[in-house]
């Protein structure tokens, strides 16, 4: 018996797919299906992750603000500070992603959270070969502790968003102005621990302080204080070792706290999608791509024109935690005021983060970083020519507030803004965040013994200025972009109208227009389109 053959098909050659052809994928990912009420979930989780960062933070920025003056002898505290974030430059380049991919995000919170414990033990035997020690590995945990805490609000802000059908840019906004609302807040209870502690011993004889406090003494605080020659300045005296070990013995409470929190009481992220099977965020990848998954995220436009404002924010925070509190507060009113003054600066900054956060999506990102600029700008021209004096000590709770105000509107909206360009690389971009932020801390620490505070002032108005031209462009390119979006959104809807062959016609050049938009896919996760909502 003979079998047939088809000569029809001898010649024909394999089809090829068209260049740049790329395969549907979305059918093949796994999906992350919920039903609306996990909104209520979420919004315990965003609860669960803030409580944990205000109750870490407020050992570690209690013990942060006292640093440039209980161990200001040869600039130990500022150096260990510098430590820090030298640290978390160099761990932001090379450890989140690898980190979070590794641990997940809820486990890379818990061991990064661990690493604040020794630096603060060891405040109570403060010697360059511990603190500074203890500070890398504060730096080291840092950055991937701040990536997984973005990673993680911006994902199950695009969840909520999805589940509630509000605009995504407006929730992540929302859950970090929460968020620093929590945080922040950690600047009251840590320096209330710390002042109350300070204030009710041997230290704390306010009254008598003052009094002792010359006139010679007071011409060089303020813009004219310079770290160098004031060692024998009367108010820059380390407290009784008895209140630094009561005070350490609290922050130390604090941070086991802080990890149970998290270990205990967070959803995992998987939960919402992470490293679902067939994203992006499960792909398998080299260790080598992972540490250089930040490195590639710099080469976004958007990313190297937001640099300057990111430094800034960084400067800015050591300059009110570090030369605010010594050149201003300690040299005037006394090391056991400093906690006083920032608490108003905590509570300020707390409450207009949770303010910008909601108002947000009434006014626009755009009127609140002009805010905030005003704000920074007035405050540092106002501390070039401002003599502090104890008898106004108004003034100081006045200045430490307004800085709250200013930088509440750098965490809410820059931090937002990250989560909203980079959606699609949420860990490599926010330890791009967090290593040039981190760089500011740097560059503030770097010359904090050398340079009076008249000269940090002038390089924070510098800084400033670049930072906010930098954001202006960003955000002419941002809604130029989605104008040209929504002008193509409008033609296609057109074309559905027409005939066949016009149909064809405008897929082509919708496809050749959105070759010509940047960023548009760094800025569109694929979690969006796996996300199932049941309505039962």
């Amino acid at each position: 018996m003979t079998g047939f053959t088809n000569a029809g098909f001898e010649n024909d050659e394999p089809v090829k797919p068209k260049a740049g052809f790329e395969p549907d994928t979305a059918s093949l990912r796994e999906k992350v299906v919920l039903n609306p009420a996990e909104k209520w979930r979420i919004l315990k989780n965003i609860s669960i992750i803030s409580i944990a960062f205000m109750v870490q933070f407020t050992a570690f920025q209690g013990t942060a603000n006292l640093q440039s003056s209980i161990n200001s002898k040869d600039g130990l505290g500022t150096v260990s500070l510098s430590a820090i974030y030298a640290a978390l430059v160099v761990s932001c380049i090379f450890l989140p992603t690898l980190i979070i991919r590794k641990l997940t995000v809820k486990w890379t919170l818990v061991c990064s959270m661990l690493c604040y414990a020794p630096y603060i033990a060891f405040q109570l035997f403060p010697r360059f070969y511990t603190l500074v020690p203890a500070g890398i590995l504060v730096g080291m945990g840092a950055a991937p502790m701040w990536a997984s805490k973005a990673t993680y609000l911006t994902q199950v802000g695009q969840v909520y968003a999805k589940i509630t059908e509000q605009a995504v840019d407006a929730i992540i906004v929302r859950f970090f102005g929460f968020f620093f609302l929590a945080w922040q807040s950690a600047e009251l209870w840590g320096n209330l621990i710390s002042s109350l502690v300070l204030s009710s011993g041997a230290h704390g004889g306010s009254s008598s302080a003052n009094s002792t406090i010359s006139e010679e003494d007071l011409q060089y605080c303020g813009a004219n204080f310079c770290t160098t020659g004031n060692g024998g300045h009367g108010n820059l005296e380390r407290p009784p070792e008895n209140e630094i070990f009561e005070i350490s013995m609290i922050y130390l409470s604090c941070i086991v706290a802080a990890v149970c929190i998290i270990a205990f009481f967070l959803d995992p992220l998987k939960r919402y999608g992470e490293n679902r099977k067939g994203s992006n965020s499960a792909a398998e990848l080299s260790g080598l791509q992972l540490l250089s998954a930040t490195f590639r995220q710099m080469k976004k436009p958007n990313l190297q024109l937001l640099i300057p404002i990111t430094i800034f924010i960084g400067m800015e925070q050591a300059f009110i935690g570090a030369d605010f509190t010594q050149a201003y507060v300690a040299c005037a009113l006394g090391v056991h005021q400093i906690g006083f003054v920032m608490i108003c600066f905590g509570v300020v900054n707390a409450l207009c983060s949770i303010l910008f956060g909601s108002v947000m999506k009434y006014i626009g990102r755009l009127p609140i970083i002009v805010l905030g600029a005003v704000v920074h700008f007035t405050l540092i021209s106002v501390e070039l020519f401002w003599r502090p004096n104890p008898n106004n000590p108004m003034i100081f709770y006045a200045m430490s507030g307004l800085w709250g105000v200013g930088d509440a509107v750098w965490q809410t909206q820059i931090n937002g803004l990250y989560g909203l360009l980079f959606r699609r690389n949420k860990e490599a971009a926010f330890s791009n965040y967090r290593l040039w932020e981190s760089a500011g801390f740097v560059i503030a620490y770097a010359y904090a013994t050398t340079l009076c505070t008249r000269m940090k002032l002038y390089i924070l108005l510098a800084v400033l200025t670049l930072g906010c031209i930098g954001y202006v462009i960003v955000e002419i390119l941002y809604r130029k972009k989605q104008r040209k979006i929504k002008k193509q959104e409008k033609i296609e809807a057109a074309e559905k109208e027409k005939e066949a062959a016009a149909a064809a016609a405008a897929a082509e050049a919708h496809a050749a227009f959105a070759d010509g938009i940047e960023e548009t896919d760094d800025e569109l996760d694929d979690l969006e389109e796996d996300i199932v909502v049941t309505r039962l």
